[in-house]
């Protein structure tokens, strides 16, 4: 079960060092490996390599905040199911951390925690991080991080929601609308409407 709702790649992105100084190219003004590819699932590596080993291959980008990395949400949704993971705002940009970060234990009056590392939240999230929504799936097996099960999830919701609707309309047609009668023929309907009137009496 969990290896359909993990991708074989995330394990190896959540634990790779980034920002580190790429071995090839260290002398280059872009060197730190802030770069992973999809397709390769190795390390981390920088803009040069990018052009040069991965250049048609899935790369995202990871970013830095607070000396914790992040990913654009807007990179991420396109290869992972984010649902359940706290995002933020930093630099006009949504993002997401990509692992748990330390903090001290949460106060009583805190309302949302994460169900695993029990960070603070902003909101009602289950998660704080890529990392803490990975050993919710190991552990409870109820989250999923591949798109196919949420589009399977929609469908069905759809598809019960049609079906739900198509009764619906079904049942109202019988109750609201009685049997059309039949309809009068042409010559009542053009005598219809039409005064009579008297016949004049003899003087």
């Amino acid at each position: 079960m969990e290896t359909m709702l993990v991708p074989p790649w995330l394990e190896s992105l959540l634990s790779s060092a980034f920002f580190t100084v790429c071995r090839t190219h260290g002398d280059a003004a872009r060197s730190e490996c802030n770069m992973y590819c999809l397709d390769c699932a190795g390390d981390a590596f920088c803009f040069y390599c990018r052009s040069s080993r991965h250049k048609d291959h899935q790369v995202i980008q990871i970013r830095r905040s607070s000396y914790h990395d992040v990913v654009r949400v807007s990179e991420i949704q396109k290869v992972l199911e984010i649902s359940g993971i706290q995002t933020y705002v930093i630099n006009s940009a949504r993002v997401l951390f990509l692992n748990e970060r330390p903090q001290p234990k949460s106060g009583k009056g805190v309302a949302h925690i994460c169900e695993i590392c029990g960070r603070s939240l902003l909101d009602p999230f289950r998660f704080c991080s890529l990392g803490c929504k990975l050993v919710g799936i190991k552990r409870n097996g109820d989250a999923s991080f591949t798109l196919e099960a949420k589009n399977e999830e929609l469908m069905e919701s759809r598809e019960g929601k049609s079906r739900k609707s198509e009764e619906l309309r079904e049942g109202s047609r019988q109750d609201i609308y009685p049997p059309t009668p039949p309809r009068p023929s042409s010559n009542s309907r053009r005598r219809k409407g039409i005064p009579h009137r008297a016949p004049f009496g003899s003087s």
